[in-house]
This record gives C-alpha cells, sequence and structure tokens, in this order.
C-alpha cells in the first residue's frame, strides 16, 4: 500500500488586525456594515457611494451627499432648514460612524487604524463602509505587532495620542469641505468631532455592555487639553427620581436641531436644562 506523503502544515491565514472589531460593531450595531479592501481594490464608485476625499473636496459629490439631508428635512419636518443647519445634519451623519471606524478598533482589541480619506467610503441608504487598513498602531504584547503595517508603541497613552491623532487626520479634511457651508469656526467645528467621537463609542458601548468602561477610558482619551479637541467628554451623573444614577454628558456643540423643533432638544443639547435631561432619561430608563 503506497503511504501519500506527510504535507507541511500551511501557516496560518494572517487576518486583517481590525476585522474582528468591525464584525462586532456590525452584530450590536446592524445598520452599520464595514468592508475592508484589500491592497490595489478600487473603492465603490456608483449606486449612491461616495469618498471622504469626494467630500473633503467640497464640491459636486458634496452637494449630492447634502441633497440627501435636506430631502430628508422637508419629509420628516414639512419645513426647509438653512443651510449651514443641512450641512450640520450632514457632517454628523458621516462623522458619527467614521469616528467608530477609529475608536471601536481601539476600544476592542487596543488596535488603532490609519484611515486618510482616501481610505474610506460611504453608502449611507444601506448603511455600509468601505476601509483599506494600510497601518495601525498596537501595544508591544499584542499579537498583530508582528503583522505588516504594525507600528508599535510603548504604553496606553501613546495608544491614546495615536487614536487622537488618526481621528484628527481624517476629520480635518473632512471639516475643510464641509466647513465653509457651516457658519462656525474651526473650534466649532472640532468641537463637533469631539462629540462624534464621544458619543458614537459610547453608545457602541451601550450596546456592548461595557458602558461604564467605554466612559472612563473616553475621559481618559479627551481630557480637555489635546487640541484640536475641544473640551474633555464630559460626562456626569445626575439623580433620578427614585435616587437613581443617570449618567449624561455636555456637549461641546451643538447639532442646530432646535432650529427645526425647538421644544425637542437631545438630552446632552447645551440647551436642555438638568429637569428635562431628568424627566428624558428617567422616561428612556
Amino acid at each position: 500500500m503506497t503511504v501519500p506523503a506527510v504535507l507541511p502544515a500551511a501557516p496560518p491565514a494572517l487576518t486583517s488586525p481590525v476585522a474582528d472589531a468591525y464584525a462586532r460593531l456590525t452584530e450590536v450595531f446592524p445598520t452599520l456594515l464595514v468592508q475592508e479592501l484589500a491592497d490595489g481594490a478600487g473603492s465603490p464608485q456608483d449606486g449612491g457611494w461616495v469618498g471622504a476625499a469626494e467630500l473633503s473636496a467640497g464640491g459636486a459629490d458634496l452637494d449630492a451627499f447634502l441633497a440627501w439631508d435636506n430631502a430628508q428635512v422637508l419629509r420628516d419636518y414639512g419645513q426647509q432648514a438653512r443651510p449651514d443647519v443641512v450641512a450640520s445634519f450632514g457632517l454628523h451623519r458621516y462623522a458619527w460612524p467614521a469616528c467608530l471606524l477609529i475608536t471601536v478598533p481601539w476600544f476592542l482589541h487596543r488596535r488603532v487604524p490609519r484611515l486618510p480619506v482616501e481610505d474610506v467610503a460611504l453608502q449611507r441608504a444601506l448603511g455600509r463602509m468601505t476601509v483599506r487598513v494600510r497601518g495601525f498602531a498596537c501595544l508591544p504584547s499584542d499579537p498583530a505587532a508582528a503583522l505588516p503595517g504594525a507600528r508599535v508603541v510603548p504604553d496606553e497613552e501613546a495608544l491614546l495620542a495615536e487614536v487622537r491623532d488618526a481621528v484628527a487626520e481624517h476629520m480635518g479634511p473632512v471639516l475643510d469641505g464641509f466647513g465653509p457651508r457651516m457658519r462656525r469656526g474651526k473650534r466649532a467645528l472640532w468641537g463637533m468631532v469631539t462629540d462624534e467621537v464621544v458619543e458614537g463609542l459610547w453608545y457602541i458601548a451601550h450596546l456592548l455592555g461595557e458602558e461604564s468602561r467605554a466612559m472612563a477610558e473616553l475621559e481618559a482619551l479627551l481630557p480637555g487639553t489635546t487640541k484640536p479637541y475641544v473640551g474633555t467628554a464630559g460626562f456626569r451623573e445626575l439623580a433620578g427620581p427614585r435616587g437613581e444614577s443617570l449618567p449624561t454628558r455636555d456637549r461641546a456643540s451643538c447639532c442646530l436641531f432646535y432650529t427645526l423643533r425647538p421644544e425637542d432638544t437631545c438630552v446632552t443639547c447645551p440647551r436642555t436644562c438638568d429637569a428635562d435631561r431628568v424627566r428624558k432619561l428617567s422616561a428612556t430608563a
């Protein structure tokens, strides 16, 4: 009987350092699906896709992107919003998921991808994003430190700096595109980014059952002295009607929703008093 030759075991396939984090994100938040692109693969161009680089250019692609927000306001609220309000809504709806592309891998696996605008695209109607991860930062103890594109940093503090730098690298050009339409200065624009970083991860962490850890780590990420970001994470606690703790935060910016519904401000809006916050948070609980 011929004995077949024993072949050497194939080396284990190297997986993306952020694939598990993006899969977990979709698992708890199914309306956002992130697909990674291989090197050399082009970003989607048609069918409602728009690249972050095109939004950053501030031209016809941004016009088309904001037309969606304008139509949504007319449909849902029956009135025409100011152009700067439409632009603010559009920026929020891009920045909220875009910041998660960086903060979720950091929060779950201590890996921080670098995502310049050329490597991200969005299909907002389907809730899909594509990314191309060329490099990432991680800690020395991370098994992914041996992967191509890894940049090892010495400790947690250095990794926090990587998160801030990665978000700023991506969002800076995006603000250049949206900014002229928003009638806001640089500080106000970066206040919006600060809020997107905090509120996006805070929400996802709640779905993951790790809200308290996320709040502590966001406070370390944004201590209030890290430009271009504005202010701290802004968390604080209120007492509910039965003495229960109700976590809230103070936003660094305003989304301008009050211009459409003055009586219905967001629970973290600077315009919402603590009594209204307690009432809204208690009703939600």
